[in-house]
Formats: structure tokens, sequence, C-alpha cells
């Protein structure tokens, strides 16, 4: 058989795996709720501490020595302080929509890249950016808190999706 010919059962494979997918990618954002690490590793927010933002109202780069693995992330924090508080109620201190860039979230779309000092507390709540003039964006259009948050299911099944993608190729392989 030529590479030019598809095999039937190669075909019925690959469309059997995509409706594996599509079946299974909302169940895996409900179970598994998505962090933003990156392209490499499994940090969340660049390192940054996300207690500190509040705390100390800056973005401050935390350190390995008081890491917390939570949400299959790993979290960094500038004390061990920070990191305890972070343990006691981490969903108070985590940014929203798992560290993606808020204001790709309120168009719809995922930007992975983010500027941990491009960030707004918004009533209580920590949205980070991918750039300041994002974060300023953010802020001042209220607009896009709504945005984000009528976007952020699509969001994460493109997430879970890509993410399931990748893992089945990477099992074929």
């Amino acid at each position: 058989m030529s590479d030019n010919k598809r095999n039937p059962s190669t075909i019925a494979a690959a469309a059997g795996a995509a409706a594996i997918v599509l079946l299974f990618a909302p169940m895996a954002a409900a179970e598994d709720p998505l962090v933003n690490t990156g392209y490499f590793g499994d940090v969340a927010i660049k390192g940054y501490d996300p207690v500190a933002y509040f705390t100390q109202n800056e973005a401050v780069e935390g350190s390995s020595k008081y890491s917390h693995h939570w949400l299959g992330a790993t979290w960094y924090f500038s004390s061990a302080r920070n990191r305890d508080i972070f343990m006691r109620d981490p969903a108070k201190y985590a940014p929203q929509y798992g560290g993606y860039c808020a204001d790709g979230v309120s168009l719809g779309t995922v930007t992975t890249n983010i500027d941990p000092k491009a960030w707004r507390i918004i009533e209580g709540k920590l949205y980070i950016s991918y750039d300041p003039g994002a974060a300023d964006g953010f802020e001042k259009n209220p607009a896009k808190v709504g945005n984000s948050q009528k976007h952020w299911a699509e969001v994460q099944h493109t997430l879970v999706t890509e993410k399931l993608q990748k893992d089945w190729r990477k099992s074929v392989n």
C-alpha cells in the first residue's frame, strides 16, 4: 500500500479517539480544574506568590523552598506563612481562570503566556494578564469580568480537548 492511501482501520481508530475526547472532555474539566503552568514544567503563575498579591499588594517571586502542590500544579510562596495561608483556603488566593490571561478569556481565547506583574484584584479575586496594558483594560472595563465568566467554560473545553489530544498522541507514539 502506498503512503498516499489511507488505511480504513487507522481512520476509524482516529475517529473513535476523537469521539472519546469529545465525550470525556467536559468530565475531565469538571474533575481536574486547569492551572496554567506555562509551556514547560508544573509551576503556577511562573513561580510568583499568589498570597502576596493580597497581603503585600505586589507581585512577589516565590521560592521552591516554600511550595505546595495543588490542582496538579506546584505553587511557590515567598514565605512559609504565605504557603500556610494558601493551604487553608487556596481558592481564595489562586488566580481566576487557572492563571490563564483573564483578558484573553474575556474574548473567549486562550493566552498561556502571562506576566505575573500584570495583575489586578477586582472584588476580592485575582486576575492575571499577559501584559500591563491588558490588565489596565481588564480593570477599566467591568464588562470584561462578566465576559470572562461567560467564556470560561468554552475556554476550559478548548484547553481540555487540546490536552487530551496531546496525551492521546503521546500514547500512540
